[in-house]
């Protein structure tokens, strides 16, 4: 497998539009320490969408010398070399590190729909987002089960289409891409369907070949079951539901094999006989990704119309404020969608 992190984001038009995340969480503290780094990490120009009070407290907090301007997207471009733009809320955010406040909630949500509003006008060339604690969200009536779902709501109301997101998790020995997502283990025989491994594969498919300029993409199809099921010795889904998707995706001209024994996949020489993993539920595709990759893997959302990326991590509250917060998933976020931006063929 290439590795994905290997080329530097070329030069875009446009900023990336940031998503400020869970303020009580380590979002800007990773935030804050990218912009620190932006030069000799060759970062992309970024605007955050939040509280300008809120993260200079952090930043002092921090002792993190970051010069901090209130600006709107069109004007970040010319602050970024100089100081981390900011373009700020109608809703202002309280800084409170490591406890989550129900106040700041309507801020969160504001952030992200304010960045994917402004990269489909054509403002900003693609969305990072910082970490969310669903909580808070929840106790304000955000209905998602998280990001990833609210991103394709989103992309509906701005397009009037219905859109399959598809979770990437991309580090740079991996890539894979769980086809249920946020739902409990005991509900994923009876959620997973052919179509939907179909249409998750077809959406992976088309955007490896188009946002990552793979020309011939090779998808690795897990199994559900132990060993695959064992010819039916253990479960008949891989045999009912995942064998046929494979055949019909073969069918369809794309590269697809399966259903393989999860447990033999992540190995090294299995690895590079694919460029993604497509995986049954959450943990089968996470769990191999984040120990081969916790501090460098990229969260990446396919099947939207514009480029989404975030850090592989989430609020980490017990290290908010505290310095102790890696900037390396963020930043490796910032880049992948930099790259993105630069090579897309879309």
């Amino acid at each position: 497998m290439t590795d994905i992190h290997a080329t530097t984001a070329g030069e875009n038009p446009k900023p990336l539009a940031v998503s400020c995340g869970e303020p009580s969480g380590i979002g800007p503290d990773v935030i804050l320490a990218a912009w620190t780094m932006r030069q000799e990490q060759q970062l992309p120009p970024f605007y955050v969408l939040g509280d300008a009070a809120q993260l200079a407290a952090r930043a002092a907090m921090l002792k993190l010398d970051v010069p901090i301007q209130e600006t709107s997207p069109q004007d970040a471009l010319s602050y970024f070399s100089s100081a981390l733009p900011i373009v700020p809320l109608s809703s202002a955010l309280s800084e409170h590190p490591c406890v989550a406040l129900p106040s700041n909630a309507a801020g969160v949500i504001e952030a992200i729909e304010r960045a994917v509003a402004d990269t489909v006008n054509g403002l900003a060339c693609g969305v990072v987002t910082a970490p969310i604690s669903k909580k808070p969200l929840y106790d304000a009536g955000f209905k998602h089960p998280g990001h990833t779902e609210f991103l394709a709501e989103l992309a509906h109301k701005h397009y009037g289409q219905t859109y399959l997101p598809v979770m990437l998790i991309a580090g740079p020995q991996l890539r894979t891409i769980p086809v249920t997502i946020h739902i409990a283990l005991s509900d994923v025989p009876t959620t997973l369907t052919k179509e939907m491994i179909v249409e998750t594969a077809v959406a992976t498919d088309m955007d490896l070949k188009a946002r990552f300029q793979i020309a011939q993409p090779r998808l690795a199809i897990s199994g559900l079951n132990p060993h695959a099921g064992e010819n039916g010795a253990m479960g008949r889904e891989d045999i009912e539901i995942v064998e046929p998707a494979v055949k019909e995706l073969i069918a369809r001209g794309i590269n697809a094999f399966g259903p393989l024994p999860a447990d033999t996949m992540f190995h090294a020489s299995a690895r590079a006989t694919y460029d993604v993993a497509l995986c049954m539920y959450h943990d089968q595709a996470l769990i191999p990704a984040k120990a081969l990759g916790f501090d460098d893997a990229v969260n990446v959302t396919l099947g939207l119309p514009f480029i989404r990326t975030s850090p592989d991590h989430g609020t980490a509250f017990s290290l908010a404020g505290t310095g102790q917060a890696k900037p390396d998933s963020f930043i490796a976020a910032l880049k992948m969608a930099g790259q993105m931006a630069a090579s897309s063929n879309v």
